[in-house]
């Protein structure tokens, strides 16, 4: 398997380190503004940016495992490291997330005032502004590399960027209509999305880990680059798994059975090429079937 190229592995390792730094400065970012407005959505945003913190502190140590190449005793590499990152962070989000609802609910019956509107309202601009500064870099670092790692933690910061809308929302509430009965349902809607992404995170690290098939669009893709070789009759039994950075692809080539097994073997050169260069991290394991009345049928 060919190690992953220097260029991907050095964004990949610093939109990893970026969102550690980012999360640690949301944190006192937040902190400040929840300790001088006492506001219940704030202190939810708050809990997921230290949420967003731990599991960027995850992702980064995965991803440096994930990105050493592969070695005697792990022939396919150790990219699933990413994906048992991302279960752990998920199951800490979602019990971390149950006390956030039950915290809002206490608010809920026993309203507390919201003070210094003004300083949360720019503590949550600047959190904004910040968030998605990010979460553009992680996309661009995403769509180049197809980092499970780093989209599972572009999900966290995009869900920030909503929540942080939310507080400023609840907090122009308090401003401008005197009512803090919206901060604590912020609260609880806070906590059910945060609850909501950690159950997707779940299912993404969990279809990796049980090595769940591609979606059909990229199957489509894949048979698509397949089937343009002129040589190429059919494909069968196309199989397909990712693990972190690296796509696994097993399928049988229909030929023509007058074709010598020289030139079979070069249009099965040819076809991987092709394969690679649209899915530069994968490895393609061949086998050329000649075409018989049995294959056809098929």
């Amino acid at each position: 398997m060919e190690p992953i190229a220097f260029d991907d592995s050095r964004i990949i390792k610093t939109a990893a380190y970026a969102s550690v730094a980012i999360a640690c400065l949301l944190i006192l970012l937040k902190a400040f503004g929840w300790w001088v407005t006492h506001s219940v959505s704030l202190q939810a945003s708050l809990i997921d940016s230290l949420l967003d913190a731990i599991a960027s502190i995850i992702n980064m140590i995965a991803v440096r495992h994930a990105l050493k190449p592969a070695d005697a005793e792990h022939r396919f590499g150790h990219g699933k490291a990413e994906s048992l990152a991302a279960l752990g962070q998920a199951l800490f989000i979602g019990a971390s997330s149950l006390w956030l609802l039950l915290e809002a609910r206490e608010r809920l019956i026993m309203q507390e005032p919201i003070e210094s509107t003004d300083v949360g309202l720019v503590v949550m601009a600047l959190a904004i502004f910040i968030t998605f500064f990010l979460v553009a870099y992680q996309q661009y670092v995403v769509k180049k590399t197809r980092s499970s790692a780093i989209a599972a933690d572009m999900l966290h910061y995009k869900s920030d960027l909503l929540i942080n809308a939310t507080v400023i929302i609840s907090l122009l509430s308090a401003e401008f209509f005197h009512t803090n009965l919206i901060d604590p349902i912020f609260g609880l809607l806070i906590g059910i999305y945060i609850l909501w992404t950690a159950w997707q995170i779940t299912r993404q690290a969990f279809n990796i880990l049980m090595d769940r098939e591609l979606d059909d669009e990229e199957r489509k893709n894949i048979l698509s680059i397949i089937h343009s070789h002129p040589e190429v009759l059919d494909v069968k039994d196309l199989r397909t798994r990712s693990s972190g950075l690296h796509q696994f692809f097993q399928l049988h080539l229909i030929m023509k059975p007058q074709l010598s097994l020289r030139n079979a073997d070069l249009v099965a050169n040819e076809v991987e090429t092709e394969v690679i260069k649209a899915y530069p991290n994968s490895q393609v394991m061949i086998r050329i079937v000649p075409q018989s009345s049995e294959n056809q049928a098929l």
